[in-house]
Order: C-alpha cells, then structure tokens, then sequence
C-alpha cells in the first residue's frame, strides 16, 4: 500500500483545532479508497514555541521537513504573543522560501448552501495562481536616516524566469478549465515592473494560441471580482496582487474560513506546502466552533498534488453536500460545531 508521509504543523489559534478534523477527514478517505494512508507526523512550531525557544523552528528544521511528501500547515501567528514579521518570516515564509514554494494557488467558488454576500454570485468559479516568491515581497529594500528625515524603502523584484514559470503554470491550469486567463496588473501606474509583466504575459500567450487572455489593471479587477466574478476562470497575479485578490475571493465566498490554498513546488525537489487562506483567530480559541472547512478543503488541494485526484474529487464533494444541508459554523450563519462540520463531512464520504 502506498503511504504518504506528511509533516503536520497545526501552528497557532485554531490551526490546532482544525488540522486534527482535516486529519480525520484524509484518514477517512485513505480507507475508502485502499491502496493508499496517510502517516503524519505532528511538529508544534508556533507563536508559544517561540516564546520557550526564541525560534519559530529550530535550526535543523527545514532539513527535517525536507524528508516529507507534504506539509500540511494550519495557521501561523498571534500577534498577543509574537509580532506578525516575526513569526512569518520564522515560519511560514522561510519554508516558502527554502522549499522554492514559487506558486501559489486559491480557487474561490460558490458552495451550494452558503450565502455569499454578493448579490448575484453567479455560480462564479475562478482560481488564482499567485507568484510566490519575489515581487512586492522581495527583502530587497532598508529604512535610513531618523526622525522626519527617516526613509523606507522596499524594492520589487521581478525576475523573467519567476514571471514566466506563474505565467506557464497559469496557462496550465486553464487547460484543465474554461481556457481563459486574466492577468493582474498596474502598467498605468507602476512604470517598470508591471509593464516588464506585461510583456512577458504577452510572450507567454503566444505559446496557448488556443486560450483566450486578457489584462486587467488591478484596481478594475479587484472590482470584477465583486461585480462580475464569474466572468474569471483562471486569474495570473503578482505575489502581493494575488494576496489581495485572493481574500476578496475568500470573502465572496461567504467566510475567510472556507478558503483552501497550495505552495507549490514545481520543480520536484522539495515537499509543497498547503495551507487554508485564514489566520489564526484568537477570538475563537478554545470555543469549539472554527470552521473546518478551509482546512478540509486544503486537504483536497494535497491529495490532489499527490496524485489522488478521483479522491480529492469526493472530498470536496462531501463538502459541497454538507454546506448545502447548512450543517456550518457560526462564521457562516449556521450554529454547528467544528466537530459536528467534520463529522458530517465523513458521514457524507462513506456514503
């Protein structure tokens, strides 16, 4: 039988509470399907681990994580205990950055049941592959001088190979869709990265003469994304484009709380990392009702990147059953637990 290795890394706040029920949930279909289970190995790296060690992980960490098929996080960071660049850059961002994570990908859908807050969703149904790993959140930058004469800078970087392998693997994407692909930017405003991503958006379309493409500046396309969401099928953005966009399609959603999420690594050599788009919602701890639902669906995005798509298939389908019963969390208008939400996804699995 084949055994999937996965580093879990439940993280702060609720991540704790929701990657046990994701868990639970991959567990489930492992024994429906048979040839395959899931082994996981659980590494309390977090916000309270840096407050006992000065470290978000410690020092040999990345290399323990590099033995893994995946990693399989829930949420980093409480800023009661830890500042937020702190424990980013400790944690989730050093794996980004060593594991070479350069995509990033986030569908947004309409799940049955769920009210978006849009009034007419329109069955939208996009995913946005984000640039993962230079742009607007490269390190390249200082602060200098003090007082009113104190200067930040902060320098993008946008390298042709980083820009082109987003690009591709956009194009990819689209193939298994609609075959349409709009790409984020701001030439009108941002005199030499975006136009430079213009260019190479252009370049790439030449080599998908069968996919449609467009380009819209971001501060119209985050707009379509309220207005006229399911007119996107695959969306190409820059790291901190796409980090904005994506929240936007999280909260079409209804929640934050139903928003899944991969770090790929497309070259093979490291485990990609997936992760659901919300924090860790201190407000919460403890209370028994996070929706588990982002975390699950997270899961599916991991099955399908090991290759368990038919799987994946009917984890996802055994949301879209349970949320259009209404059986959600208070996130959602509903009042049932996160263990209630879980179970009800595996019922619906062994169906």
């Amino acid at each position: 039988m084949k055994k999937w290795n996965i580093a879990s890394i439940p993280g702060d706040g609720i991540g704790k509470e929701v990657v046990p029920a994701a868990e639970q949930v991959l567990h489930t279909i492992a024994d429906i399907h048979g040839g395959f289970q899931f082994e996981f190995t659980s590494f309390p790296w977090s916000s309270e681990y840096y407050l006992e060690h000065g470290v978000m992980m410690p020092e040999d960490g990345i290399q323990t994580l590099a033995s893994f098929d995946s990693i399989f996080l829930g949420a980093v960071g409480n800023e009661q205990l830890v500042p937020d660049h702190v424990s980013l850059w400790g944690l989730l961002i050093k794996i980004r950055r060593e594991f070479e994570q350069v995509i990033n990908m986030r569908p947004a859908k309409v799940l049955p049941g769920i009210a978006s807050p849009l009034a007419n969703p329109n069955q939208f149904d996009f995913v946005v592959v984000r640039e993962n790993s230079e742009g607007e959140y490269s390190s390249s930058g200082g602060r200098i001088g003090n007082g009113e004469e104190e200067i930040a800078i902060q320098n993008a970087v946008f390298t042709r190979k980083g820009t082109e392998r987003a690009m591709r693997f956009a194009f990819e994407q689209a193939k298994k869709r609609s075959g349409h692909v709009t790409s984020a930017t701001k030439s009108n405003g941002i005199i030499h990265s975006m136009p430079f991503w213009d260019e190479v958006f252009n370049d790439v379309s030449q080599d998908y003469p069968e996919m449609t493409t467009e380009s819209q500046h971001i501060d119209a396309l985050a707009a379509f994304l309220v207005t006229k969401p399911e007119t996107l099928d695959v969306v190409v953005a820059s790291n901190l484009f796409g980090d904005i966009l994506t929240d936007i399609g999280a909260g079409i959603m209804g929640s934050i709380g139903v928003a899944p999420a991969a770090n790929l690594n497309v070259n093979g050599k490291y485990p990609s990392m997936f992760e659901p788009v919300h924090g860790s919602a201190p407000d919460i701890i403890g209370k028994g009702i996070a929706n588990p639902i982002g975390q699950i669906w997270t899961a599916k995005m991991m099955l399908d990147h090991l290759g368990e798509e038919e799987s994946a298939t009917k984890v996802l389908e055994a949301i879209e059953q349970v949320t259009r019963q209404q059986m959600v969390t208070p996130d959602l208008g509903g009042n049932c637990t996160t263990e209630e939400v879980t179970n009800a996804i595996i019922q619906e699995l062994k169906r």
